[in-house]
């Protein structure tokens, strides 16, 4: 049964969500200013100390940008240093030739779940934007149509996939085999990000139409058109050497003692801010100084493609805010409550729990880590369940519908310079789609195995 304390807490949430998109998308508010009244407000409304209000807000904040801006930063700056060398141009004038203009949103979430392997969403988010650009501009495709099978590739895998922390924690909880979830994971994954990516893309770009004038897409603009580009082979090496060795960063436990000098020095590199700050300093020379650009153009391409950054790192910080908000307010706790007096089947028990931590946080590595600490101890003493399945099931839960809480909700909205309503319709669905898909495969492949 429910308290009613608990049912106000919901309310709540669910009265400052519609908010916030109300105020942004109607009465045309910042989105900053708005996030952070709006959570500053659910935080009184809720009962919380009011001695504890902004310093909650605070800590959600600098833990979500503390990580995502050196990202960002660091993401762009290879992307402008792809842009103007002519780099991003090479891989788009050959994913065209390869796959045909027609094709080419098969290409691209080909290209987010390979990328999305061993990085960080955000991380191969930003290391793929400058591509997603160039494609459209060169195809005159939709930017919807290209980026958005790119973002359900990197989501999916981010979410479902082992060697990503969260799936990682799932699998220990749940004693699961890793080889064989991370089988079952590409199984149920691939599909899904399919039917979410180029077929769902297809069908909803039509329908979005968006502003001629894109700052972030700007800064991408090449420049490389005037002169021969550079090799595809040099292009492809300076964008993979952060992804590999942030794949060597997380298979460092596989081959080596967690204790030695070799397996910390794995972690070290395989760090995404280490593995992409490596990426950018090689940019500077094979894109950079092998094409003949001054120091000093090198320094201002770094420089001068930060600026539009500073409105999208700042509305992540306030999605982490506002999320960490609805933790401490005990939203969260409630959410908890309701899934586990819901009697329902663990596979399914896993998937909601999952989505609503999601929805109530806006992370998916909140709640799958949460799910993996509550359904982990009742797993072990159920039977008939496979344990991979629950971490893909869980996995599935912690994508449903990204919102204003998601510091990915603002980053896809900022670059592709859609309105909220837009990203709603588009990214918000589209992770909605990865999430109830993989519920149905993994539902149906239980009844098979």
């Amino acid at each position: 049964m429910i308290d009613s304390h608990s049912i106000f807490l919901l309310a709540s949430a669910f009265i400052s969500v519609i908010g916030l998109i109300l105020l942004i998308t109607v009465f045309k508010l910042n989105p900053f200013i708005t996030l952070f009244v709006t959570s500053l407000a659910l935080a009184v409304v809720t009962g919380m100390p009011l001695s504890t209000v902004v310093h909650s807000f605070e800590a959600g904040v600098g833990g979500t940008l503390g990580h995502i801006a050196i990202v960002v930063a660091l993401g762009t700056m290879l992307g402008k240093m792809m842009a103007e060398s002519g780099g991003a141009e090479r891989i788009a004038l050959t994913l065209i030739r390869l796959f045909g203009e027609k094709r080419i949103h098969w290409a691209m979430v080909v290209i987010g779940i390979v990328v999305g392997l061993p990085t960080f969403f955000v991380a191969g988010f930003v290391i793929l934007i400058p591509i997603v650009f160039t494609v459209a501009r060169r195809t005159g495709t939709s930017l919807v149509l290209v980026g958005l099978p790119m973002v359900a590739g990197l989501s999916m895998v981010h979410g479902l996939v082992p060697p990503h922390p969260a799936a990682v924690l799932a699998v220990a909880a749940f004693h699961a085999d890793m080889g064989r979830t991370i089988l079952y994971a590409l199984l149920i994954g691939i599909p899904s990000a399919v039917v979410a990516g180029p077929i769902y893309a297809k069908l909803i770009a039509k329908h979005i139409k968006l502003p001629a004038d894109n700052p972030m897409a700007a800064q991408f603009v090449d420049h490389g058109a005037e002169r021969s580009l550079p090799g595809f082979g040099l292009t492809l090496i300076t964008i993979l050497f952060p992804i590999l060795l942030m794949f060597a960063g997380s298979w460092a436990d596989a081959v080596s003692s967690p204790a030695s000098t070799l397996n910390a020095g794995l972690h070290l590199i395989g760090n995404d801010e280490i593995a992409l700050l490596t990426g950018v300093l090689l940019s500077f020379v094979t894109l950079g100084r092998m094409r003949g650009f001054s120091r000093a153009t090198i320094l201002r391409f770094s420089n001068e493609c930060l600026g539009p950054t500073a409105t999208i790192t700042l509305l992540i910080g306030a999605g982490g805010g506002f999320g960490r908000i609805l933790q401490d307010s005990g939203v969260s706790q409630a959410i908890i409550a309701v899934a586990l007096g819901s009697h329902i089947p663990l596979l399914m028990l896993a998937w909601l729990l999952a989505a609503l931590m999601r929805l109530a946080t806006g992370s998916s590595t909140v709640a799958m880590t949460t799910v993996a600490g509550i359904v982990g101890p009742i797993a072990l003493l159920s039977t008939g369940v496979q344990p991979e399945l629950l971490v893909v099931a869980a996995g599935a839960g912690s994508l449903i519908f990204s919102h204003v809480s998601d510091g990915g909700f603002w980053l896809v909205k900022e670059y592709f310079n859609m309105s909220i309503v837009q990203t709603l319709k588009t990214w918000s669905v589209c992770e909605t789609i990865i999430s109830v898909t993989g519920l149905i495969l993994t539902l149906a492949v239980s009844y098979v195995m």
